[in-house]
């Protein structure tokens, strides 16, 4: 797994975003539980998943705080 650019978040519509943070969470979980019981080998995904959720939080945080600021 890749993390995944800036840029091509920002080109996903917020619910596809939600969605994405959705999968993603689930994803951690399951490589959470493969390393806790010893099948985890690539334990580097467990970074890259964290900080793909990170990114993807921040932007869709950027976007309604934009989207605020537009209604004001």
């Amino acid at each position: 797994m890749k993390s995944m650019k800036v840029q091509d978040i920002r080109k996903l519509a917020a619910e596809e975003i939600r969605a994405k943070i959705s999968d993603s969470r689930e994803e951690l979980m399951k490589l959470r539980f493969q390393q806790v019981t010893g099948q985890l080998t690539d334990t580097s995904r467990l970074r890259i998943l964290r900080r793909n959720i990170a990114r993807m939080e921040t932007i869709l945080r950027e976007s309604d705080r934009a989207a605020l600021e537009g209604a004001k």
